[in-house]
């Protein structure tokens, strides 16, 4: 009679801790003031989005679609970034184990004298008195397991939980924002290269243009016809060229570090594809609805689970006012003879229950409970603010790339204008017509026209590469929802 009362109390109480509400305050996803449409985008498509792509379908160069799974493999920001989440997975765990009972166990072994009491999983026996009473020494040996299990009446053990599981999910998204942004870090830098490779071409290739030049006015200076003037004026234009080139192979040997490092190498040079004028740039750029950037985004995502785990953690902190009820079992056996435990002489039992609370903390659990409701409002406005910021960085690339579009046309134009001057004006000056200076002059000018061409076809792709990135690209992956994360998180994306 007595073990079923015990039975139908203790099926209660589990029935009540399991249906009891959790105090603290449940999350609401703040509002978000989204704009209808994101600004410079010219052709709203709500249905497509760039972002739908992945990387490789948006960096099409071969060596660059290397670089970018050399660095997945090998990065290190990521690599610790995996171990973060490693980390969060352990102490979810730990959060989830306090939802089961402990259990435990005791053995002892004690040699005593005259009657004295034997303490085992919390139990006083009496141990140290023989069978007649007296006080001579004797043996005792003693084994138990004992088990605690702590009811969840106020929810304040699934708002830990609830908090963990966040915690988790934010650092996978924090994996993701790591990968974006070494897609995108490695696609911007190889581009930066393929542009210093083809600054050194034409620095290269407009010295050579003077030093040409310099000889013809050599040649005429000996005719009779040149003097020392064009010759020093051609010279110093040459030398002024060839100056840049030493810094152009410094930066170029720089971005090759940079990469190098990226891709978790020690610094070496790079493999280079297409030349920069051969890179793929969509045409038209998709940039979607400004709504669902919320849901793609990996920093929005991350900065709405810590939201989420700060808000479950002023649950906690509401539970600590609140007593707690720990149900506490033991069995075990006592005996003066090591042989004895197993024959079933001298086994005792307890099973009891406990509730404890707070009187008086002096304000520490008054400090605790407005220190999370104050972390959870920092966490709720960097949400906010992290998704302002996201509107603002896609309305800067699309802006970007449009305008850079319209500056290299004209650049274009101007080199072409150029070239054709300068194939003009050597021809009249062969043929006595034109006079040095209008020979030296647009050659001149045409070497920083078309370094300016070059960082703006560079500024276009790059725009590119910050819209791939602002959207939310870049970490395409085909990986089940982050909300199922019971599985191995790779550190590498998928072949195409």
């Amino acid at each position: 009679m007595c073990r079923k009362l015990i039975y139908r109390v203790g099926a209660a109480m589990i029935a009540f801790a399991v249906a009891a509400c959790a105090v603290g305050p449940n999350y609401r996803r703040p509002t978000i003031a989204s704009p209808q449409a994101f600004r410079g985008q010219l052709h709203p498509s709500p249905d497509r989005t760039l972002a739908d792509l992945p990387w490789w379908r948006v960096f099409r160069d071969e060596a660059l679609q290397q670089l970018v799974r050399e660095a997945l493999a090998n990065n290190h920001d990521l690599r610790i970034a995996i171990a973060r989440i490693e980390q969060a997975r352990a102490l979810q765990t730990q959060a989830r184990a306090n939802f089961f009972p402990q259990l435990g166990y005791q053995a002892e072994a004690t040699r005593l004298g005259g009657p004295q009491q034997l303490s085992v999983a919390g139990i006083q026996i009496p141990a140290g008195q023989t069978a007649s009473g007296s006080r001579e020494t004797a043996n005792a040996f003693a084994v138990a397991g004992n088990a605690s299990w702590e009811l969840d009446l106020w929810g304040g053990i699934r708002r830990g939980n609830e908090a963990a599981t966040a915690a988790l999910l934010a650092t996978e998204e924090a994996r993701r924002g790591v990968v974006q942004s070494l897609v995108a870090d490695v696609a911007q830098d190889y581009f930066q290269l393929r542009d210093l490779d083809m600054e050194l071409e034409i620095a290269r290739r407009d010295r050579d243009a003077f030093s040409d030049l310099v000889g013809i006015f050599k040649k005429q200076k000996v005719g009779g016809i040149a003097s020392d003037l064009e010759i020093s004026r051609a010279t110093a234009l040459e030398a002024q060229i060839a100056a840049s080139i030493p810094e152009t192979e410094r930066q170029i040997a720089l971005t090759e570090n940079a990469l190098s490092f990226l891709l978790g190498r020690n610094p070496g040079p790079i493999r280079r594809g297409a030349a920069l004028t051969a890179q793929y740039s969509p045409p038209a750029i998709p940039a979607g609805l400004p709504s669902a950037l919320l849901e793609r985004r990996p920093d929005i995502r991350q900065a709405e689970q810590n939201l989420i785990a700060a808000n479950a953690n002023v649950g906690v902190a509401v539970s600590k006012f609140l007593p707690t009820v720990d149900l506490t079992a033991a069995l075990g056996a006592v005996s003066p003879q090591l042989y004895l435990l197993t024959s079933g002489r001298g086994n005792f039992w307890n099973i009891g229950g406990a509730a404890t609370g707070p009187l008086f903390q002096g304000g520490r659990l008054v400090g605790v409970y407005r220190e999370m409701k104050a972390l959870r409002d920092q966490a709720q406005l960097q949400y906010q603010r992290t998704a302002l910021s996201a509107f603002a960085d896609v309305s800067n690339a699309l802006v970007s790339r449009r305008k850079y579009a319209e500056a290299a046309a004209q650049d274009a134009r101007q080199v072409t204008a150029l070239r054709t001057s300068v194939s003009v004006v050597r021809e009249r000056y062969v043929g006595g017509v034109s006079t040095y200076i209008e020979l030296l002059e647009p050659q001149q000018e045409l070497f920083p026209a078309e370094i300016a061409l070059t960082r703006a076809r560079l500024a276009q792709l790059v725009a590119t590469v910050q819209l791939y990135k602002a959207l939310g690209g870049g970490w395409a992956e085909g990986e089940r929802s982050p909300e199922r994360f019971g599985f191995r998180f790779r550190a590498d994306l998928r072949d195409p």
